[in-house]
């Protein structure tokens, strides 16, 4: 499976926490500069916000983590459309210390097209939906569409 984009970043000391690792919150903002890249390679980044007036903004994302990352660590991200529509798109991520096969962590999001002059949704150009199908994965990634069961309940 080829992802639509790729990401490469380090793990800093400002985001390891209080167990030697790095900190939840740190691994959204991995999954999130990933996004940009993302974003830049569909061509719907900053320029396109800019001369457009429309954005992308994240309305639902599930993280499952799955390995530490300690500090210095050097990290791989895969970006993967898993789907899109008229105003949404479909993402997955999946995170991996560089040059390994064990995935670190995965995270799937619903993102919105919205133009921000309204702040409504608004349908993607015709041109950027193109792109869009022409990127969605045959293959998507394993642990998509979890979601977690409470204690007690069944």
């Amino acid at each position: 499976m080829t992802p639509a984009a790729t990401h490469d970043d380090v793990v800093i000391a400002d985001w390891i926490d209080r167990n030697g690792h790095l900190n939840l919150a740190y691994y959204l903002v991995l999954f999130d500069r990933a996004t940009d890249v993302l974003f830049d390679r569909l061509g719907v980044g900053a320029a396109y916000s800019a001369a457009s007036g429309c954005s992308l903004f994240v309305v639902e994302t599930h993280t499952l983590y799955e390995r530490e990352l300690a500090l210095g660590a050097q990290v791989r991200i895969d970006c993967h459309v898993l789907g899109a529509d008229e105003k949404r798109l479909h993402l997955a991520h999946e995170m991996f210390r560089a040059g390994e096969a064990d995935r670190v962590a995965l995270l799937e999001g619903m993102v919105l097209h919205v133009d921000l002059g309204s702040r409504r949704t608004a349908p993607f150009p015709a041109a950027i939906a193109a792109t869009l199908a022409g990127v969605v994965t045959a293959a998507p990634p394993a642990g998509l569409g979890r979601r977690i069961s409470g204690l007690g309940r069944r």
